[in-house]
C-alpha cells in the first residue's frame, strides 16, 4: 500500500474514532440520582446506556492507539511488515484494516 495513501486512511480512521467518541459525550454523564425527576425502570435504563457508552468508549480509545502505532510504524519505514515475525503483511490485509500490525500468520 502506498505509504501516502495509508496514512491518510489512518489519519482518516482516527478523526472518524475521535469523532465518534465526542458524539457520545452525553451518554457517559453521571446518572441523575433524583427519582422524582427519573423512574427506577428509567435510571436503570439510563445507567446501561452509560455502562454500553463507556465500553464502546473504551474500545474507540484502543483502537485509537492501534492507529498512533500504525502512524508511528509509517514514520519509521516499518509499516506494512509484521511486528511479530518481520514478514509483510498482505496489501488485502492493510486495505481491511490499516492499522494492522500482524500478518494473517502471526494474528
Amino acid at each position: 500500500m502506498d505509504p501516502a495513501a495509508a496514512r491518510q486512511r489512518l489519519l482518516d480512521l482516527k478523526a472518524e474514532l475521535i469523532a465518534l467518541s465526542q458524539s457520545a459525550d452525553e451518554d457517559r454523564k453521571p446518572v441523575e440520582l433524583d427519582q422524582q425527576s427519573v423512574g427506577r425502570l428509567s435510571r436503570m435504563d439510563s445507567m446501561q446506556v452509560q455502562a454500553m457508552a463507556k465500553a464502546a468508549d473504551a474500545r474507540r480509545a484502543q483502537e485509537i492507539r492501534r492507529v498512533d502505532a500504525a502512524l508511528q510504524r509509517l514514520d519509521d519505514d516499518e509499516y506494512g511488515w509484521c511486528v511479530q515475525c518481520g514478514d509483510e503483511i498482505e496489501a488485502k490485509r492493510l486495505e481491511v484494516d490499516p492499522a494492522a500490525p500482524r500478518c494473517a500468520g502471526c494474528a
